[in-house]
């Protein structure tokens, strides 16, 4: 099929064993969140085409294990090659089934993609190199093998860079990998799977299907998966540890996030701006790093607000397919809903409407939602606990810096942050003190050529840069005694 003038093809197809196969699941229409309408169909995964994949993979496991790490790594980087050549064509076909904008595809490419798969290419041989010391008994050799066959659960809102911080640091440390991609995303990974197929792996090293939650469900209760790795929401991380918890099968958890942003008083607000505006809205607010709370002085608030109101006002809201458009629609009818229905409870709880608060002026169609403001937000309020994974930002007032603190940790979540100010010490030693994973001090990350993660209940386990490898791995120790 074509999206916007890109020609999709094997979308009735899994990637399977090194071949395309027709999948044997139910017909999916994709739907444009742009206007609602029908954009084309596609065959979906089945159980037994999970099981399939899983054969492939399992079969694989030995000889992909034994194979030179300058091979594996030759081999991800020619598809990374592959995959920088159709940057423009993912990013179309993504903003016409997700409705991402083209701009947010492109800097998550360079910004995202290519700093995470980069990083993991370059670092692969130190982070897998045999370490030797001595010991009590003997030499010990410190040897990192891999964990076995990967399912790799991937999000719609970022498919392309998860395969850079989950997929390829798999890869790389000698695991076949099952990736179950999300139905809003079977475009995209059409394409991303078709690099793959041209970049030469052996057959049952890289496994792609898509459809719904039983898909999923097939791949992480076989005994034969050795590593779940998840990017998505609770009830999805659940089922997770509920089908590997009897086999004590590895699982990493990249969940959701309610991150604060702490401006203290010296901070110069266009700078802030810069980096706030695109760290708090970017994906229409369906970005598990969203800086969705902005906390503020009590001496500063008005004009942070009136500042905010203005930068929130100036995005472009509209066609995901125009290079001028900022926020594009949510992914979903059922996406939209539930950010309607936080706004609708965040004023019957008492909050102030800054700004936004609903669809756009001359968006009638599709499913778009104004990027919106709350001020005056009770500390246990709905919209400081729950994420809300739309465009709806909180502001929260604190009366000094220990306060902003426990503000900024009074949340289940620990995924990300940010902290701006002019003095970086300061801001570094107040990051030091959220409990999140990733903190940044005058930007917004993560960084994506880093290991990343959250705690609490944004979940557990590092994925992403050099580090990203040694998750994917098991430790042995081979004590050397004398002859």
């Amino acid at each position: 099929m074509e999206a916007a003038g890109v020609r999709v093809p094997h979308t009735d197809d899994v990637f399977v064993g090194g071949e395309w196969r027709p999948a044997t699941g139910d017909g999916h229409t994709i739907v444009s969140p742009s206007d609602a309408k029908p954009v084309g169909t596609a065959r979906q995964a089945s159980e037994e085409d999970a099981t399939a994949a899983v054969d492939a993979a399992f079969s694989a496991r030995g000889a992909w294990a034994a194979t030179p790490l300058a091979d594996r790594v030759a081999t991800c980087a020619h598809w990374l090659d592959n995959v920088d050549r159709r940057a423009a064509d993912l990013d179309v076909t993504w903003a016409v089934e997700a409705g991402m904008p083209l701009r947010h595809g492109k800097a998550l490419h360079r910004f995202g993609t290519l700093a995470s798969w980069r990083s993991a290419l370059d670092g692969a041989e130190e982070m897998l190199r045999e370490r030797r010391r001595p010991s009590e008994l003997g030499d010990v050799l410190l040897r990192r093998e891999p964990a076995g066959v990967v399912a790799a659960m991937l999000p719609y809102n970022g498919p392309v860079v998860t395969v850079a911080s989950k997929v390829v640091p798999a890869l790389l440390a000698g695991c076949p990998v099952i990736v179950k991609a999300a139905p809003e995303s079977v475009l995209t990974m059409a394409l991303v799977a078709e690099c793959a197929q041209q970049a030469g792996f052996p057959a049952g090293v890289v496994n792609f299907v898509s459809g719904p939650v039983t898909v999923g469900q097939a791949l992480t209760r076989d005994s034969r998966v050795d590593l779940v790795s998840l990017t998505g929401g609770h009830a999805a991380a659940q089922d997770v540890l509920a089908s590997t918890n009897g086999r004590y099968a590895r699982t990493q958890l990249e969940l959701g996030g309610k991150s604060p942003a702490v401006i203290l008083d010296d901070a110069p607000l266009d700078k802030v701006l810069r980096a706030l505006v695109p760290g708090a809205t970017n994906g229409a607010g369906q970005v598990c790093a969203l800086l969705s709370r902005i906390l503020v002085s009590e001496r500063r608030h008005d004009e942070v607000v009136a500042r905010l109101k203005s930068a929130w006002e100036g995005l472009v809201i509209g066609d995901p397919l125009d290079r001028a458009t900022h926020i594009g629609p949510l992914v979903n009818e059922a996406a939209l809903r539930r950010t309607e229905g936080f706004v609708a409870r965040a004023r019957q709880d008492g909050a102030r409407l800054v700004t936004g608060g609903g669809r756009p002026a001359g968006l009638e169609t599709g499913w778009f939602h104004q990027p919106t403001i709350f001020t005056d937000v009770a500390e246990d309020a709905e919209l400081v606990r729950r994420e809300v994974f739309g465009p709806v930002t909180a502001v929260q007032v604190y009366r000094d810096i220990d306060d902003a603190v426990r503000l900024a940790n009074a949340t289940d979540f620990g995924l990300s942050g940010a902290v701006y100010t002019a003095d970086i010490e300061a801001g570094i030693e107040i990051a030091g003190r959220i409990r999140a994973g990733a903190v940044a001090v005058n930007s917004f990350g993560p960084a994506m050529s880093a290991p990343f993660g959250g705690v609490g209940a944004s979940g557990w386990g590092r994925e992403s840069g050099p580090e990203g490898i040694l998750g994917f791995t098991e430790l042995k120790q081979i004590l050397v005694g004398a002859a």
